[in-house]
């Protein structure tokens, strides 16, 4: 994976003043450096069949098509245009059309998805537009073959990141702006498409004279002008102020960004080093964090949960968090609830869990196994897996040729149910087998028992009951698999 590519340097080459004669044509110029400097941070072996621009018609997206074209077209390499149509605006189908026939212009295969975003809250949509064009766009660069995505992001938009998250309290992480490239499967849906950002290093003015200069024609976007948006209020109030009073502000803030972003990644070491003292297989380990100073002990849950894709809390639930975890007496099952899981402690551990709503009480999942790998049981969050061996193995299975006659069904505990792991074992119940496990209380509701009719054939987080066992021919050793 590339994280930090020179494309910014390219970028910061550029010195003319905006008005300057020569300033589209360095544009252009450096533009084509960035791209190629980010084709040659690439591997050989990992660069992808093809790069995909995200194009909404504006001013910055059409320069960097046009740039995109003429580089792709140098270098042999298959480029795309990518296009969202929300349908915020009553324009949205003209610019879809006007996207469609520059493409044509340009000989750039060109492809569109609608989303929708009815039902959201005005006072969500900016957000929730950001969110479906992403997913939108990473659907279609799988769909397409494009391993980069590139976007139109400039120093302005940096610059304006950067304000945003300061007024927004952020930490470093926050402040360090966006990187040249990078990957987001939150965003785009899978971690194998990276996002660049070749105009890092252009402002908005420069970018307006290389349009000029090029004769390239783009659309204006009429919520681009609603101060009601924190981002456009920025734009039109506190960005042209700031430039009257502090002229190249927007070179100032990158490199601010850019020295947050390099205290992060040192904290991100002394986080990586934290958790690998204080984790044990899927866990932390409470004596470990207690050994943590305060604030290597907030560094630590943060990059922890970054790991696992969960939103960053606000100061006030890390500093609750940390008292109730430290605080706990030995045997509590304390549980800290987060917008996207739960932080649970259980016998000196701390567990990070997913929020998840529990399966009906008498839900019943019908089944039917057919030779299948694995299935989907939505209810429980997870996969069953159905793994099968033949005579090489030693290990006790399912008659396949059994399994597949008989109706299957997903359930959960009702209270009694027993398993016997094996002929020279006692049958057990459930509780007794899953504190023999060490299986928190909490991740017991989510892991079901599979039943052949009225029989248990095996639970979750246990095994397998004995009594169909086989040692012969094709069987099945049945597994599960969480989310």
């Amino acid at each position: 994976m590339i994280t930090d590519l020179p494309i910014s340097k390219a970028m910061s080459d550029f010195a003319n003043p905006p008005d300057h004669p020569r300033s589209a044509p360095k544009a252009a110029q450096a533009v084509q450096q960035a791209l190629g400097a980010l084709l040659a941070a690439v591997p050989a072996g990992e660069r992808p069949a093809g790069l995909a621009v995200a194009y909404s018609g504006g001013l910055d997206s059409s320069v960097l098509l046009d740039a995109a074209a003429a580089f792709a077209a140098a270098h042999g390499l298959r480029l795309l245009a990518l296009h969202v149509h929300h349908g915020l605006s009553p324009h949205a189908d003209q610019w879809l059309r006007h996207c469609e026939a520059r493409c044509d212009e340009l000989g750039v295969p060109f492809f569109a998805e609608r989303v929708s975003l009815a039902g959201v809250a005005d006072s969500g949509v900016e957000e929730a537009a950001r969110v479906a064009r992403y997913a939108a766009l990473g659907r279609m660069c799988r769909e397409h073959g494009a391993g980069i995505l590139l976007t139109a992001h400039h120093l302005d938009d940096q610059a304006e990141t950067v304000l945003l998250q300061l007024l927004r309290g952020s930490g470093l992480a926050g402040m360090s702006g966006m990187d040249a490239c990078n990957a987001a499967p939150g965003l785009l849906g899978d971690d194998a498409t990276l996002i660049a950002r070749p105009l890092l290093g252009m402002t908005r003015a420069q970018l307006e004279q290389y349009a000029a200069a090029r004769k390239i024609a783009h659309i204006e976007d009429e919520s681009n002008a609603d101060v009601r948006y924190a981002r456009n209020a920025l734009r039109h109030g506190v960005m042209p102020a700031l430039g009257s009073a502090f002229p190249g502000f927007q070179q100032r803030l990158a490199r601010a960004a850019g020295h947050a972003q390099g205290a992060q990644e040192l904290l991100n070491e002394v986080a990586a080093q934290d958790l690998a003292q204080c984790r044990h297989e899927d866990h932390l380990l409470m004596p470990a964090l207690r050994q943590l100073s305060e604030q290597r002990f907030f560094n630590l849950m943060r990059h922890w949960f970054a790991l696992r894709g969960m939103r960053m809390p606000s100061a006030a639930w890390m500093q609750e968090m940390r008292a109730q975890l430290l605080q706990a007496g030995a045997e509590a099952q304390l549980c800290v609830s987060h917008p996207d899981g739960e932080v649970h402690r259980y016998r000196d551990r701390v567990f990070l869990a997913p929020r998840r709503t529990p399966p009906a009480e008498g839900e019943v999942v019908r089944l039917a196994w057919s030779g299948q790998e694995q299935l989907r049981v939505d209810a429980y969050y997870g996969w069953l897996r159905f793994e099968s061996i033949g005579a090489g193995d030693a290990r006790p299975g399912i008659d396949a040729a059994w399994l597949a006659r008989q109706p299957l069904a997903v359930r959960g505990r009702d209270g009694g149910e027993r398993v016997k792991l094996a002929a020279n074992r006692p049958a057990r119940s459930l509780k007794q087998h899953f504190q023999s496990a060490d299986v928190p209380a909490w991740e017991r509701p989510y892991l079901p028992l599979l039943f052949a009719g009225d029989e248990l054939l095996f639970a979750a987080g246990i095994g397998m009951d004995c009594a169909h066992f086989s040692f012969a021919g094709e069987r099945i050793v049945i597994g599960w698999q969480a989310d």
